[in-house]
């Protein structure tokens, strides 16, 4: 592949709904550009940018990939974004290395969550968005209702630019609105035809839309529209660009993935209308940790953002990037200004997909490859080191599942936390942490599907054979009145005995944050001074174990205030022991109950889904809080038992077509009530006996 300078660099993300044929619209541009043979299809598994075996099996995107195509002397880096919602830290990685977002909508389906998701995540970005109308050859397919719901949602920035001539299995072509000329068939035998008379009229009404549009973009265009001159085409052209780059244009193209009509005048659109990366100013900090802007010119010292890592077992790491600035070689010296530490790579490399293509040179705006780089993630910044530069790291979404992930079998423990930990440098979405009070270790993702996904790859990638499971919940105990008890321990067996004999009183401190609180109340010496902390050790080792189900005892005072010991049989062990009895004894009478953890939820969803959130949050023990309007959404502020949030994630996907989005953390304990704690109780007690079995 030839070295491409910034001017003729073009990087488009394909994003949107999943199963909106993305995947297959990237392998009819490749297979336009004559990149490939033959266009693979997904049912097949052999299409370039799904490779990864979890891929193929299920049919899906999992991970982002890059696809450069070469066409009319410029490059442009297609970069393939997983649709579904559980992959969405895929699209949050793309988003910050390209121009353009190509948000595919279906010609049937129509506007989606995911194109809503797609274009809140673009307009977050500042990057540029366009909407391809796919599968034009569909039954029922109709573009002029797809750009009326378009138009309807995102307003009159929404301008046709690639109309069809025809729908379903008459579509066979495509009018270019700007040029005013129609082509029709794909390939070698793609030709240009005059434009149909039947269309003349919408052709024209289309051409004053952008026109209109291009001249709102630019002041001058501006006055000289409203004084009534006719504008250019390159004046035109000049306002359309600039309508794309501050977002007043976003035109809409029409085509097929599957036929191949329309590909390659959407190649030729992608190559004359879509801005370069030439000029764009990125905001960074320099070494002194100062606010500076960094120019995508390939003049500028070296910069690059790191957005993608590949962990393969076999070839080893390999991170995708973007050349920020500068141009980078193989023999260019690496300094990762996020970790603060030089880097060595193994290689330069183009990505088509798994395909890996050594690069001499990669100029400003281009996307490429390096491989075993040791200490840099996904959000990292390559520099030189005489000239650091760091770009803010990528913000992934925060978890909203969790399971507790074990070896299926014992021995392989290591095998799959140290696979967790190489596919977590993959993708970073997901988090790894080890409970320290129910000892599990816990996976976290965006969703079932994303867990799964996780748990496959260990298994495929690794060899690392594990389970799923919901994880414990850490309830805990406390007690609710006041009771003084006698432990008494005395064991004669020959020789030395055993004794120790206590009187303690057990109370609530009235504050469960707060474990245990010891006093010491004995007077005159009914317990002996040295073995007091005896006494307060052996139900420091108890209280980890409740009286009613197992779980820790919290917000407990006791009292040491009388006993009794023996001169020659009383000891450390035997004072221990005895304050054990009075635990248990004096905790039973003591009206123990059980707590589970409150977490504090804040639900964002649209007005329309409002009484199904609010019904389901009840269903769930769960406590409405407030509610409020953040950035056009309602906000539902709740507290609910997390017993009842694990499918949380599921289910309001579910409830709000994935419109809806939460946060949750832990507020604090909250006693269970009776019904729901008799289970827990019952349940612990049958685990205890096949524990004893």
């Amino acid at each position: 592949m030839a070295d491409y300078q910034t001017a003729s660099i073009r990087n488009i993300a394909l994003v949107g709904h999943g199963s909106e044929g993305k995947t297959t619209l990237t392998e009819a541009m490749l297979f336009a550009a004559g990149h490939i043979d033959r266009q693979g299809k997904i049912e097949d598994g052999n299409t370039v940018s799904d490779y990864d075996p979890e891929e193929i099996k299920r049919r899906i995107s999992i991970s982002t990939a890059v696809a450069p195509i070469e066409w009319n002397k410029v490059k442009i880096n297609v970069v393939d974004v997983p649709g579904y919602f559980d992959f969405i830290g895929e699209m949050v990685g793309a988003m910050r290395v390209v121009k353009t977002a190509g948000i595919v909508v279906g010609a049937v389906s129509g506007l989606t969550v995911g194109a809503e998701k797609a274009w809140a995540q673009a307009t977050k970005n500042d990057v540029c968005k366009m909407f391809i109308v796919n599968r034009m050859d569909t039954e029922n397919a109709n573009y002029n209702k797809v750009v009326d719901q378009l138009r309807d949602k995102f307003g009159t920035s929404v301008v046709p630019l690639l109309i069809p001539i025809g729908e379903g299995a008459a579509f066979k072509g495509v009018i270019n609105v700007l040029e005013n000329k129609a082509y029709e068939g794909t390939g070698k035998a793609l030709k240009e035809v005059p434009v149909p008379a039947d269309m003349a009229s919408s052709i024209q009404t289309a051409m004053e839309e952008l026109t209109e549009a291009a001249a709102s973009a630019d002041d001058e265009l501006m006055l000289k529209y409203l004084d009534g001159e006719e504008l250019t085409h390159e004046e035109i052209l000049q306002g359309f660009r600039a309508g794309m780059v501050n977002g007043s244009i976003v035109p809409v193209v029409a085509v097929s993935s599957l036929t191949g009509v329309g590909i390659a005048k959407l190649l030729d659109m992608l190559v004359a209308y879509l801005p370069s990366q030439e000029g764009a100013v990125l905001e960074a900090e320099n070494g002194k940790g100062e606010k500076i802007e960094v120019k995508c010119d390939s003049n500028e010292p070296f910069s690059a953002f790191v957005f993608k890592t590949v962990a393969d077992p076999f070839v080893g790491k390999l991170s995708l990037f973007r050349v920020c600035s500068g141009k980078l070689t193989a023999a260019t010296a690496l300094y990762n200004s996020t970790a603060e530490k030089a880097e060595k790579a193994g290689g330069l490399f183009v990505m088509r997909g798994k395909k890996q293509t050594n690069a001499s040179t990669l100029y400003a705006g281009d996307i490429g490859a390096l491989s075993k780089l040791q200490l840099t993630a996904s959000g990292d910044t390559l520099c030189e080191s005489g000239n650091v530069i760091k770009f803010p790291t990528i913000a992934y979404p925060e978890p909203c599942i969790s399971k507790s992930i074990s070896a299926a079998k014992q021995g392989e423990e290591d095998k799959v936390f140290s696979g967790l930990n190489r596919l977590q440098e993959e993708d970073p979405s997901i988090k790894v942490e080890k409970n320290a009070e129910t000892t599990e270790t816990l996976v976290s993702g965006q969703g079932e599907l994303h867990l799964d996904v996780i748990r496959n790859k260990l298994a495929t990638k690794f060899g690392a054979q594990s389970v799923l499971d919901d994880p414990k919940i850490p309830y805990r105990e406390t007690i609710r009145k006041t009771v003084s008890c006698q432990g008494r321990h005395k064991k004669q067996s020959g020789g030395h005995g055993q004794f120790g004999d206590v009187w303690i009183e057990f109370s609530p401190i009235g504050d469960t944050t707060q474990d245990f609180e010891f006093v010491d109340a004995v007077v005159g010496g009914a317990v002996p001074r040295n073995f007091i902390p005896s006494v307060e050790k052996g139900l420091r080792e108890n209280i980890v174990r409740g009286v009613l189900a197992g779980y820790p005892m919290v917000g407990l005072r006791a009292k040491l205030y009388d006993g009794s010991s023996h001169p020659v049989d009383s000891s450390e062990m035997a004072f221990k022991t005895a304050a054990r009895i009075a635990y248990k004894k004096g905790c039973k009478e003591a009206n123990p109950v059980l707590l589970e953890p409150i977490m504090h939820v804040e639900v964002f969803v649209p007005d329309e889904y409002m009484g199904d959130i609010m019904g389901d949050m009840n269903k769930r023990r769960g406590r409405i809080m407030g509610m409020d309007q953040v950035d056009g959404l309602q906000r539902v502020t709740a507290e609910a038992p997390l017993a009842e949030m694990f499918k949380y994630a599921t289910d309001l996907r579910s409830m709000t077509q994935a419109r809806g989005s939460f946060t949750m953390k832990f507020e604090r304990y909250e006693e269970v009530p009776g019904d729901v704690a008799k289970k827990i109780i019952e349940k612990n007690a049958q685990t205890d006996e096949d524990e004893d079995e």
